[in-house]
């Protein structure tokens, strides 16, 4: 298929979505504002929530698009692109709530943020519940704002309104997976098959797939062409978040962000952990288990990670990734798709699967 012709510059791009969704932002400010410095707080922290990041998603839904053809208007398409952003932010918010983080992206979580300021304040109540309320409602408004983000991108109607149930799709997603999460860290499960349903879920469908899904249909894409970026986006969002489950446990905080071994101390009952539990013999198997969601000390870290390591378990995690990438790559040269899209995905396969934050 011919190749629209679009350059691609990844820092340009994300200096786009940045600053669509900070005048998005700034469009919601000027109004919330008169409501008082209550507000005026949680339009700042919308901002810092929005901002940074990879722009994964919003770089395989324009992608998604330009698969199909040349979009009527860049400047509509990177504003329907952005909107996933939103999404992604608010379901960050809410997730480092209910995992109890402590922070994101090197700077404390909205939840404890807000904490902070009800302690400084010296207001009355429970300043753990007022953080938790902030990051809910937080949460809450930046997926509202998603929403109206991708109706009010001026592409097309009728192609905006086939992106939207794509995109309600993706949020009914996003929050039963997130729901199985919680509902398996409650139980103590750790299964290879309920740790993947998780992250297909959660995290997979919605970081490509379902990206490239919207992009696509509001470049009026058909039936088959989608089920076509199924298959590319669908194991490719495996293998992304498998990645992620790695550097929950492997990465280095310098450059995540995040403490070490952050998934560890929250309990995530993750791929990884579910293989290095079937594998350890049993007291190494039940010293792991028993210290999932701890407050564990530095060396309580390095033990249970040499613990993981030694299961044989982070071997096979980078083999699935390896495979489920190597698939990802054979249907997307298959795809009846652009040229171009076809080049750029193909190094944005590499980003996401390859990364180290």
């Amino acid at each position: 298929m011919t190749s629209p012709d679009i350059s691609w510059d990844a820092d340009s791009f994300r200096a786009g979505i940045e600053s669509t969704v900070q005048e998005f932002v700034d469009g919601q400010a000027d109004w919330l504002a008169a409501l008082g410095e209550d507000a005026v707080r949680l339009i700042a922290h919308a901002r810092t929530s929005i901002s940074g990041g990879k722009r994964f998603r919003a770089a395989f839904c324009w992608w998604g698009h330009l698969a199909v053809g040349a979009p009527v208007s860049e400047a509509a398409l990177l504003r329907a692109c952005a909107s996933l952003e939103l999404l992604h932010a608010s379901a960050l918010v809410h997730d480092d709530y209910m995992d109890a983080s402590d922070v994101r992206r090197g700077r404390p979580a909205t939840h404890r943020a807000f904490e902070a300021l009800h302690r400084e304040q010296g207001w009355s109540g429970s300043a753990a519940q007022y953080g938790g309320s902030a990051a809910i409602l937080l949460g809450d408004l930046l997926l509202s704002w998603s929403d109206e983000m991708l109706r009010t991108c001026s592409l097309p109607s009728e192609r905006v309104l086939d992106a939207l149930g794509f995109f309600d799709l993706t949020r009914s997603e996003v929050v039963t997976g997130q729901f199985l999460d919680v509902s398996a860290q409650a139980r103590g499960a750790s299964d290879v098959d309920l740790a993947m349903t998780v992250l297909r879920y959660k995290s997979a469908k919605y970081s490509i797939e379902r990206p490239l899904h919207i992009g696509a249909a509001l470049a009026g894409a058909t039936p088959a062409l989608q089920a076509e970026l199924t298959r590319f986006g669908l194991p490719l969002g495996e293998a992304f978040q498998l990645r992620d489950d790695l550097l929950g446990v492997f990465g280095d905080p310098s450059v995540t962000g995040k403490p070490a071994g952050d998934d560890l101390t929250e309990g995530k009952r993750t791929v990884l952990i579910a293989l290095a539990l079937d594998a350890l013999p049993s007291e190494d198997a039940k010293v792991l288990d028993s210290r999932l969601g701890a407050q564990l000390t530095v060396g309580e870290v390095r033990h249970l990670r040499t613990l993981i390591e030694s299961s044989g378990a982070r071997e096979q995690v980078e083999d699935v990734i390896t495979q489920l990438t190597d698939r990802a790559l054979a249907a997307l040269d298959a795809a009846d798709i652009t040229d171009g899209a076809r080049a750029v995905l193909r190094g944005l396969a590499a980003d996401a699967t390859q990364r180290t934050v």
